[in-house]
């Protein structure tokens, strides 16, 4: 989260060109292009550095060894209790995720399933003219943008979704009463 405002300029900015330029990459060569060049610059980096600092210990004649000695060192595996913490996590996410779905899908509410299908037919319209790198590329440009204007503004947004949240709640309202059989939920 401090990465996404701003706290640390330097910190943020190299995460969100890196990933900027990794999306644009993308959008230009396929992944497995992506994935080789980054390697390959990678590896001519840590190569050049190798030789680098093997012909300065050669001529200063000093005997500093391996200059990444420290990250060979380094112990690099997951545990087993981290391991599965993450797959409970993944299998959290992922039993809730059909249980909505299976809710929806089947119309246990005809409310949040008719939600459900003008949202998915507005996503066919949004997928026509994006395709998902372009809004993975906006999502992270909106990550990044986003908490910073909301913490610069809170009030006045604040205050404009207090009033768009009461219209459409009035206008859900009227169309819950027109449906039959349209339970209206608690509030």
């Amino acid at each position: 989260m401090e990465l996404l405002y701003w706290r640390d300029m330097k910190q943020s900015g190299l995460l969100f060109g890196s990933v900027l330029l990794l999306l644009f990459s993308l959008t230009q060569f396929s992944v497995v292009s992506v994935v080789a060049y980054l390697a390959l610059a990678a590896l001519s980096a840590t190569i050049s550095f190798r030789i680098y600092k093997s012909v300065l210990q050669a001529v200063q004649k000093t005997d500093e060894g391996h200059p990444f000695k420290a990250y060979l060192d380094m112990e690099i595996s997951l545990s087993q209790d981290q391991m599965q913490r993450y797959a409970e996590n993944v299998q959290h996410y992922l039993n809730s995720m059909l249980k909505e779905l299976r809710r929806l899908f089947l119309v246990q509410d005809l409310v949040d399933s008719l939600k459900f299908a003008v949202l998915m037919w507005l996503l066919t319209y949004v997928g026509a003219l994006f395709n998902g790198l372009t809004l993975l590329i906006m999502v992270v440009v909106s990550m990044f943008s986003m908490p910073v204007v909301y913490d610069k503004y809170q009030a006045q947004i604040d205050q404009y979704l207090g009033l768009i949240r009461t219209q459409v709640n009035s206008v859900v309202g009227k169309i819950q009463e027109k449906i039959p059989g349209a339970k209206r939920k608690a509030e």
